[in-house]
């Protein structure tokens, strides 16, 4: 008989702090319920994100009404997944490194608690239920409004000596050369490649700032302008998904995944994007690795659920069972 597990997951992210119950069993595939989300207001402070997290948690323990075996977090920057700390996150969530997360959660609802960074848990809820499944090793890449990577192999993830292992958006690529980042260093794929990065060209080589409506631009407007030729964002989408496919194709050279898994919102470009991503990935990847395919994620945003569930339940790192 499947043993069946009950899991309150949590993904904590710059805007919102969302929150379900994931049931997990030996066979079959997770399912999801009593979803429900609040805002971050992460420039309040850390202290604040733990308060929100903390009513996500109560919120789903009240509608499910049934006994759990603990809760699964992921989490927007560096984790320590042996204590559950946050050991460093950037400006979009000021005050929230140095949060000792896992202590907090076990100490506020007496129930085991894990904690891992949130390209993580999107990259192990893909890898082991969604586009990488039945794949022996995979290479996960979520491009939104920053870039994130990781890798699984054999339902493990590569973690690295300060658990920033494969932070694919600060590798440097030939068109950032020079264009600083916000992490401190220059010349990084994230800076160009990512959302901010597209509309921020797409403005410097004239394109529009709002739409009829009056609306500011986004992602999906500049998509669409590209694709109905407008050369602003034809320009701005080329040097995105040509960077990040040179990048990705790197990647590919140092780990030999089975395959890519690419997701995102900037994954959901049109055809002038995945084009420019073609030409910078047959540009750079080594010859017995130019066939690895690359797939669209599956399980968008409930990838990082499933994967904190699944990091709850069993460990996604070697030697932290």
């Amino acid at each position: 008989m499947d043993e069946l597990k009950r899991v309150v997951a949590v993904d904590v992210g710059g805007t919102k702090v969302a929150a379900a119950l994931v049931t997990l069993l030996d066979s079959g595939e997770p399912t999801i319920e009593h979803f429900g989300k609040a805002p971050t207001e992460a420039k309040l402070g850390g202290r604040h994100v733990l308060e929100v997290i903390v009513g996500q948690v109560e919120r789903v323990l009240r509608e499910a009404d049934c006994e759990v075996c603990g809760i699964g977090v992921s989490t927007g920057g560096v984790v320590d997944p042996l204590t559950g700390d946050i050991t460093y996150a950037n400006d979009m969530m000021p005050g929230w490194g140095g949060t000792h997360l896992g202590a907090e959660l076990e100490a506020r609802f007496g129930l085991k608690a894990r904690v891992m960074n949130d390209v993580h848990a999107h990259a192990l809820g893909e890898a082991r239920w969604g586009a990488g499944r039945g794949a022996e090793s995979v290479f996960v890449c979520a491009v939104g409004t920053g870039i994130g990577g990781a890798f699984v192999e054999r339902g493990h993830l590569l973690l690295g000596a300060h658990g920033a292992a494969t932070n694919i958006g600060h590798v440097t690529c030939a068109d950032a050369r020079g264009i600083p980042c916000q992490c401190g260093a220059v010349g990084h794929v994230e800076t160009i490649a990512a959302g901010p990065g597209i509309l921020e060209r797409y403005l410097e080589l004239g394109g529009a700032k709002a739409d009829e409506k009056g609306t500011p631009v986004d992602g999906a407007y500049i998509s669409r302008a590209a694709e109905a030729g407008d050369e602003a964002a034809v320009a701005a989408e080329t040097r995105s998904g040509r960077a990040l496919g040179e990048v990705l194709g790197n990647m590919v050279n140092l780990f030999d995944p089975e395959c890519v898994v690419l997701s995102g919102s900037v994954a959901k470009c049109g055809p002038v994007w995945h084009r420019a991503l073609q030409s910078g990935w047959d540009g750079a990847v080594m010859p017995p690795q130019a066939h690895t395919p690359i797939r669209d994620g599956q399980l968008g945003d409930n990838a990082p659920l499933v994967g904190a569930a699944e990091n709850l339940a069993r460990s996604a790192y070697v030697g932290l069972e």
